[in-house]
């Protein structure tokens, strides 16, 4: 359930790693964020181009191909963070304490070994079009207005690989809490109850929350 969890923070080495990474990948979502107001304002120039100057933006559609990949990889990591992606928090709160940790840790390995794989795949993917020789260091273009096409293929695997760094973090706190057995762990999202998230999204819209 997006929007349900809370990170907790403390003095400890993970936990400075996890406010770092988190100030990198807010950057990432903020910069996501700018992608989908950049492709409102294309639509206006290429709707008010074509309405006033008979003259449309070219390489609309070249330019789309560009933007989304900023639009759809680079906030998951952010996401990650604050436990925002689609999970069953009703199955996963039936569990408590090690159970819950073990539970956890075992899913969150899984999704980790999958980025991996994401980032080799993706980086491949880049190399493939990315050629220091080539004009514009590109082996392939957009077919309107041939743009090269690797600033887009890349963005892939630096959102991946920040993911894969999301996910060792939580992966090294899912294992501190089983090996301790602690309550409240710190770095990882933590599930809340309505109460808890109601107050907390309220504090965000009245602009209180840090």
């Amino acid at each position: 359930m997006a929007g349900a969890a809370s990170v907790l923070s403390d003095n400890s080495s993970l936990s400075r790693l996890d406010r770092g990474l988190y100030r990198i990948e807010r950057q990432l979502a903020l910069l996501s964020g700018l992608a989908v107001f950049s492709l409102m304002v294309l639509a206006v120039i290429s709707v008010g181009g074509r309405n006033f100057f008979n003259q449309p933006l070219p390489g609309y559609v070249d330019w789309i191909e560009q933007i989304m990949p900023l639009i759809a990889f680079m906030g998951v990591a952010y996401t990650q963070r604050d436990g925002g992606h689609i999970r069953m928090d009703i199955f996963v709160g039936m569990f408590q304490g090690r159970a819950l940790w073990l539970f956890e840790l075992i899913t969150t390995l899984a999704v980790l070994a999958l980025m991996l794989l994401l980032v080799w795949g993706s980086w491949a993917h880049f190399e493939r079009s990315f050629d220091w020789n080539a004009p514009l260091w590109s082996r392939d273009s957009t077919i309107d207005i041939a743009l090269p096409i690797w600033p887009a293929k890349i963005l892939a695997p630096i959102a991946f690989g920040v993911l894969s760094l999301r996910l060792m973090l939580q992966v090294w706190g899912f294992g501190r809490a089983l090996f301790t057995g602690a309550e409240r762990p710190v770095a990882v999202p933590l599930i809340e109850d309505a109460a808890a998230q109601a107050a907390r999204e309220a504090a965000h819209v009245s602009g209180r929350d840090e």
